[in-house]
């Protein structure tokens, strides 16, 4: 190859290079006409004695209500890992004035680590406010549900 045709590859080379990092890392394509997903969450409680919170992910006109449940803060040095705990979590669904809320029971098993219980998806006019609750229930304790409320735009 002569020295011409290797400035020219290595051109091209760099030019592709430097196209391929506009996009920050982790950055997907979006192909035409897909909505992106906007995630916001409620404030945390304290239920079972561990921390929680509810939260709503939305991609155009689909809700999806989730919970989260994770340990209400970090560990003493030295102490065991916490034994695993088995959970009632309960997650509802509802869009503000029209008709019944959805419910979701599950049973989770918690050990140390944040989990995240899914399972409710709605599909709801534009401009629609749905409200969301998560519920968590280990004996002795009762659940003391969080709440999210999230407004869909269009």
């Amino acid at each position: 190859m002569n020295r011409l045709a290797l400035l020219a590859a290595a051109g091209v080379g760099a030019a592709g290079l430097a196209v391929c990092t506009i996009a920050p890392a982790g950055a997907a394509v979006q192909p035409a006409g897909t909505a992106e997903t906007v995630v916001s969450c409620g404030n945390s409680g304290l239920q079972a004695g561990l921390a929680t919170r509810v939260c709503a992910a939305i991609t155009g006109t689909t809700v999806e209500f989730y919970g989260t449940v994770g340990l209400a803060g970090p560990p003493t040095p030295g102490s065991p890992a916490p034994s695993p705990r088995e959970l009632m979590t309960t997650l509802t669904s509802e869009v503000v004035g029209s008709g019944a809320p959805e419910t979701q029971n599950k049973r989770v098993i918690f050990t140390a680590s944040t989990i995240e219980v899914h399972g409710l998806v709605s599909n709801v006019p534009c401009g629609s406010t749905v409200r969301g609750s998560f519920g968590v229930a280990s004996f002795p304790w009762t659940p003391n549900p969080v709440t999210h409320q999230v407004t869909v735009a269009c």
